[in-house]
């Protein structure tokens, strides 16, 4: 059911006619009609007596006229309950890079949990240079990705400033056989099968730039799968479909559980910096003091944070 349905009944049992209410509601006679006739088919009762002219309610529309007011009524004030909750506790938007929100962020979250004061902590997740431009157009507080040298030129601004919050690795790893040996890597006698992140994504650029170059060109490469979703990759390693480069914070677990193993050092390993962005005026007091803290801890510390 829709509010805009019971507004609609409402008007109707005011007004007292289908062609007034519909000009009271803005829309026209027949949109009106349609609605009203959504609501009864919701209802499962007929509200209106179509055979009567002027218009009359049914015995079921005469009782549900005054719970339609109430309903209305009711459900404005729970709307306006909760954006005086929201508006009464301040938010942090964090605007997140989709492999940082799954990897790095639930260990981060102590972190922020400790500096927000208590703030609403939201975090959004979209494809890389989407989530660029919702920052830089002030979507969100914060921008939370990897770094590279294609993004430092973009966010290169005098409104922008950002920390590295963290490190990462772009490593190569493959799921094990029945013998407890690496399923793919190990021999340059077959193909190496691979499942990757698309050349235009941003880890798939990673890969064709600094990895694969740097393989052993007489071993022909099968590309199995591609998918922009590094867990999604993950979970295509772990059923043997391929060995992957992926980030090290997002296959710890598999590693320590011996689900999943690094290939050897002839399989290049990229350094990864995550970094955190913000326009340098906040959107919020909050969002300002945050950033003072962090930047405190940072500088406190000598290292990366998180």
């Amino acid at each position: 059911m829709e509010l805009k349905w019971l507004d609609d009944y409402i008007a109707l049992i005011e007004l007292g006619s289908f062609s007034k209410a519909a000009e009271a509601r803005f829309v026209t006679q027949p949109a009106f009609s349609r609605r009203i006739r959504s609501l009864e088919s919701w209802l499962g009762v007929s509200l209106v007596d179509r055979n009567q002219h002027p218009t009359a309610l049914t015995p079921a529309g005469q009782a549900f006229a005054e719970q339609a007011r109430l309903l209305s009524g009711q459900i404005l004030a729970v709307r306006r309950q909760m954006q005086d909750i929201s508006a009464a506790r301040a938010q942090l938007v964090i605007i997140s890079q989709q492999a940082l929100a799954v990897s790095f962020f639930p260990s981060w979250m102590q972190t922020l949990q400790a500096l927000s004061g208590g703030a609403l902590i939201k975090v959004e997740t979209g494809h890389l240079q989407e989530n660029i431009q919702s920052f830089l157009a002030g979507d969100g507080d914060f921008l939370l990705c990897y770094s590279s040298a294609e993004i430092s030129a973009q966010l290169h601004r005098d409104d922008v400033e950002s920390l590295q919050v963290g490190v990462d690795q772009f490593v190569p790893v493959t799921a094990l056989n029945p013998q407890g040996q690496p399923r793919y890597g190990h021999s340059s006698d077959e193909p190496l099968k691979l499942v990757a992140h698309p050349a235009e994504s941003f880890f798939g650029d990673i890969l064709q730039r600094d990895c694969l170059p740097h393989l052993n060109q007489d071993q022909p490469i099968e590309i199995a799968c591609e998918n922009a979703l590094s867990e999604a990759l993950k979970a295509l390693v772990l059923q043997g479909y391929g060995m992957a480069w992926l980030p090290l914070s997002l296959i710890r677990r598999e590693l320590d559980n011996a689900d999943l193993q690094l290939l050897s050092e002839e399989f290049p390993r990229v350094d990864l910096s995550i970094r955190l962005y913000r326009l340098r005026q906040p959107r919020s007091q909050s969002a300002g003091r945050f950033w003072q803290y962090l930047q405190d801890m940072y500088n406190q510390n000598h290292s990366p944070v998180g």
